[in-house]
């Protein structure tokens, strides 16, 4: 997203920073200097394409709407994202591809260069000559931040893509030949996906028009289309599948059309592709804003700048050139999504399916929430402050559309995918953190009413409060999360001066204990009053079949990030709690044949590959031991994420497990991601610069940092001593700087007294 293109003034953080990168010359830039650095050079698209990553590989620009990118003829769980890096055969190019799900849509208006005879399916692996796809070799690809090509094998194209906000732009260079061919299919979609209605019309010698319905985890996604050659049109055939259709426009759930042309040798065709939820004339408009010209070299170049405006937000500096890589190819991946769900003027279609003129915010899509409330949210809270502001306009928006805050919204769709009301804590870590671009008051009156609902068992919430374990699935997960919910909510009815509020959803917010068998030390089903749910064993995972969702009790007994002191009691104090803790580390056991392919990146029975694990190495810190927090975590840094395109060791999951590794490579994370403060852990650079404000940097100096040295000795913050083992949002965005000590021996001081302990609520 740029500065310009948006139909409202939005007040844009461009500020030119220092990255000092001792690996290679970096030049100097202050904060009033328009030059950046390009941090570009150390994102690898390819890293998390491997294993279970299920990354978007392709052209695109941070947050924007396109996602153009190859689909490949693979089909399943490891294809979410329609590219998986162990594929050799490309069906074409896409405009919309989700990255890191665990659950496969989208893949939206593909299109296809081909030569020679016509085609009009994709073909099958055993007969790729049946239809148009093409074999391909990674040596023959290209993929960095806005830009990707590749040579189609079959045909001798080379393909190459960027993209605006709104714009797919398509550059082919054909070879010779008197049937050149560019395949338009609005049949073929991702995963779940399946076309309902799709039109495809010829407008005139140069430009296509039309839509594309469809159903899938977006129950009625709606696209509009137009699509502009820089070649004129020869012939142009319309298909309902394979049957040809006569004129220039059809209808029909399996429309496809064919462009046909002449080329000579290493003719250059380039096609625009604007899209829209809108309209078609929409979508035509967003190509006059965006891309008024063929200058395919001048988009590559303006993503680029594009990525390394918000790359250059957190400047690190490190001797390890695969540390950085690893780094800011992961905060790359923090910014595929949520993406812009508007168009240039300010339209967007609601949830309601109704279209809102003119909206006096960026409308945005893709909220992955329960992955993304813990991590990636209040990343974004720290270096993303307009889009937070964003964010929650589109969340209230959402609720005023649909009665309730999005659980899981994806392309104007409710999927009520994932338990919990995960927009709760991110909407109130923005209110608690004194962010103002929205309606306050809306928010907590949209927070209420969604924790007020009889769905999802909710009802059971607000009538006995716990889920009984014979009447919804999931219900132990269900639960846990909904406390981590009221819990937030209380904490904003409390700034707002809500006192019923805030004792009500306060008491809700300790509903975790409801779940909590004190003669195991586990959360578990529970059936009644006096009843659990037997046979019970914590190590089972029964994924949707069961009482957890994507886990087993081992990982969920820890889910009790905003009471933390709470759950240190049920266990029997701090000592059974740490030996607990450090069991779950160390611990084996069978999870039976119906595990998960989520339950990944295990240390134990710690599941890194999953998002509810994600702050239980910091809870160390919550009982005076921070040196464990700091083993744990430069464990997992080291030795989980990796440069490589299986360097992730679960699904990123729209940007949450990138989000991790950002967060802790500097240092710390954000364990209870409603309270406003930052767990400390284990920094891996030597210097931090973080762009969190107009003018404002906040600068981490990390001193006698090494692989040996992992743990922190001493801070002083601003020149002050600073002994607590957390650090707090409202000091950090105020800009200063933060010195670290670090030693090759745990700390006998540091974050050890009580009174430096981290905690659920601090001052």
């Amino acid at each position: 997203m740029t500065c310009s293109s948006l139909k409202v003034t939005l007040w844009c953080i461009c500020l030119g920073m220092i990255v000092a990168c001792k690996s290679a010359h970096v030049k100097n830039s202050s904060a009033s200097s328009a030059e950046q650095n390009d941090l570009t050079v150390y994102v690898d698209p390819y890293i998390g394409t491997g294993f279970h990553g299920h990354v978007f590989l392709g052209a695109n620009v941070p947050f924007g709407a396109v996602q153009l990118g190859p689909t490949q003829i693979s089909e399943g769980w490891d294809w979410c994202s329609g590219y998986h890096y162990s594929d050799s055969v490309i069906i074409g190019f896409a405009h919309t591809h989700l990255s890191g799900t665990g659950i496969g849509d989208l893949g939206d208006i593909l299109i296809m260069p081909t030569t020679g005879n016509v085609k009009v399916t994709k073909g099958t692996p055993k007969d790729l000559n049946s239809g148009y796809s093409s074999l391909f070799s990674h040596s023959d690809e290209v993929a960095k931040p806005g830009y990707y090509s590749v040579l189609l094998k079959r045909y001798g194209i080379k393909a190459e893509l960027t993209a605006t906000e709104r714009v797919g732009f398509h550059q082919y260079t054909f070879p010779k030949s008197s049937d050149a061919h560019l395949v338009i299919d609005l049949k073929e979609g991702i995963g779940w996906d399946l076309a309902t209605v799709t039109r495809l019309e010829k407008l005139n010698d140069s430009t296509l028009i039309g839509f594309r319905n469809s159903k899938g985890w977006a129950p009625d996604q709606r696209l509009f289309f137009t699509i502009v050659f820089s070649k004129p049109i020869k012939k142009f055939d319309l298909y309902n599948d394979q049957i040809p259709v006569k004129g220039t426009m059809a209808d029909g759930n399996r429309i496809k059309g064919v462009v046909s042309f002449a080329t000579t040798e290493n003719e250059v065709v380039h096609v625009k592709v604007g899209i829209s939820p809108v309209s078609a004339d929409n979508a035509l408009a967003n190509i006059q804003t965006e891309l008024p010209h063929w200058n395919f070299t001048k988009v590559v170049n303006n993503a680029k700048a594009a990525w390394n405006k918000e790359l250059n937000k957190v400047a690190v500096q490190s001797n390890d050139t695969k540390r950085l890589k690893i780094f800011y190819t992961a905060l790359y991946h923090t910014m595929i999504a949520p993406s812009t769900f508007n168009d240039h003027n300010g339209d967007y279609r609601g949830t309601d399916k109704q279209i809102y003129r003119n909206a006096p915010f960026t409308n945005l899509t893709t909220f992955s929430l329960w992955d993304t409330y813990r991590g990636a949210n209040p990343l974004f809270t720290l270096v993303q402050h307009q889009r937070v502001n964003d964010m929650v306009n589109s969340m209230l928006a959402i609720y005023q559309q649909q009665g309730k805050l999005p659980v899981w919204h994806l392309m104007g769709n409710e999927t009520n995918t994932m338990p919990g009301n995960s927009a709760i804590p991110v909407i109130a870590d923005a209110c608690l953190k004194g962010f103002n671009g929205f309606d306050v008051n809306l928010a907590f009156e949209a927070m209420k009413a969604s924790a007020m609902l009889d769905e999802r068992g909710l009802n059971y919430v607000k009538k006995q409060g716990y889920i009984p374990a014979n009447a919804e699935l999931e219900s132990v997960s269900k639960g846990m999360e909904y406390s981590i919910d009221d819990w937030s909510i209380a904490q904003v009815a409390k700034m707002l001066g809500k006192e019923e509020d805030y004792q009500y959803f306060s008491k809700r917010g300790a509903n975790y204990k409801n779940y909590f068998d004190p003669a195991i030390r586990f959360v578990r089903g529970r059936i009644s009053e006096t009843e659990w749910r037997t046979p019970f064993s914590p190590f089972i995972t029964r994924h949707m079949k069961d009482d957890f969702a994507e886990g087993n009790s081992w990982q969920y007994t820890w889910l009790v990030p905003h009471d933390v002191e709470g759950l240190v009691q049920l266990m029997g104090g701090e000592k059974k709690f740490t030996d607990k803790l450090d069991s779950l580390f160390v611990i084996k056991g069978d999870m039976g044949n119906e595990a998960s392919n989520d339950i990944t990146g295990l240390i134990g029975l710690y599941a890194h590959g999953n998002e509810p694990s994600h702050h239980i190495t910091y809870m160390y810190a919550y009982v005076g031991q921070p040196w464990k927090t700091a083993e744990k975590v430069r464990y997992i840094l080291d030795n989980l994420y990796t440069e490589k395109p299986d360097g992730l060791s679960g699904n990123e999951d729209v940007g949450q497990m990138s989000a991790w590794y950002v967060l802790s490579s500097l240092g710390f994370y954000s364990a209870n991601p409603a309270n406003g403060a930052y767990v400390m852990g284990s920094p891996v650079f030597d210097d931090v610069r973080l762009t969190v404000g107009e003018n404002k940097t906040f600068h981490i100096q990390i001193k006698n940092n090494s692989p040996q040295n992992l743990y922190i000795q001493r801070m002083t913050l601003n020149g002050t001593p600073y002994p607590q083992s957390y650090l707090l949002h409202k000091d950090i965005i105020k800009g200063g700087e933060l010195v670290i000590e670090m030693g090759s021996k745990p700390s006998k001081t540091w974050g050890v007294a009580k009174e430096s302990w981290a905690r659920s609520l601090p001052e």
